[in-house]
C-alpha cells in the first residue's frame, strides 16, 4: 500500500491560529520535507533535526548540534544560591527568546510516550509559551502523528489539566 504523506501539522488549542514564528519554524520542516519524508526516509530524530538545523538558525534558534554535553541545548528549569542551576532539561532547538522549544522524534516519539515527556519538560521551562513535537507520519504502519493528535485533542477539548503553555504545535513528516 503506497500513501501518500504530506507534512501535516496542528496548533493547539484550536481556538486560534498559527503565530508568525510558529510559521517560520513550520517552513523549516515544509522547505525540507522531502528530505525527511516518511516512509521515504527511516531517519532517526538527530537526522532529522541535522537536515533542518541551518533553517532553524535562519529563524533565530539554537539548535543541538551533537549528544555531546557541549554540543546540548540546555534549557534551565530550578535554581539555587547565588542563581546556580540546580536543574536543566536539554531541547533539541530553542528560540533565542526562549519562548519557543522543540523536539523533534522519530521511532519513541508515540510508543513510548516521549510526546509526553516532551509536554512535561516544556510545561516546566520558565520562558517556554509554545513547544512544537515534530514526529514522523509513518513509523511500522502506524501514524504517530494522528495518535499523537487524538491525545492532544482529548487533553484540550477535556479541559480537565491547563497547561501553562500558550500552545502546542503537532507536526508530522
Amino acid at each position: 500500500m503506497n500513501i501518500d504523506y504530506q507534512l501535516v501539522y496542528q496548533l493547539f488549542p484550536r481556538s486560534f491560529g498559527i503565530t508568525e514564528e510558529i510559521q517560520g519554524v513550520i517552513s523549516c520542516f515544509e522547505k525540507n520535507y522531502h528530505l525527511i519524508k516518511s516512509p521515504d526516509f527511516n531517519l532517526n530524530s538527530d537526522g532529522v533535526l541535522k537536515i533542518i538545523s541551518d533553517d532553524l538558525k535562519a529563524v533565530n534558534f539554537r539548535v543541538e548540534s551533537s549528544k555531546a554535553s557541549v554540543d546540548k541545548i540546555k534549557v534551565p528549569v530550578l535554581f539555587s544560591i547565588n542563581n546556580r542551576i540546580d536543574k536543566f532539561f536539554d531541547a533539541d532547538a530553542v528560540s533565542e527568546d526562549g519562548k519557543i522549544v522543540i523536539e523533534v522524534e522519530a521511532g519513541r516519539g508515540y510508543r513510548n510516550n516521549q510526546f509526553l515527556k516532551d509536554i512535561f519538560q516544556a510545561c516546566m521551562m520558565p520562558n517556554a509559551e509554545y513547544l512544537v513535537i515534530a514526529v514522523r507520519n509513518h513509523y511500522h504502519n502506524t501514524d504517530d502523528f494522528k495518535s499523537i493528535f487524538q491525545f492532544l485533542e482529548t487533553l484540550y477539548i477535556s479541559g480537565r489539566l491547563q497547561l501553562p503553555l500558550k500552545g502546542i504545535v503537532l507536526i508530522g513528516y
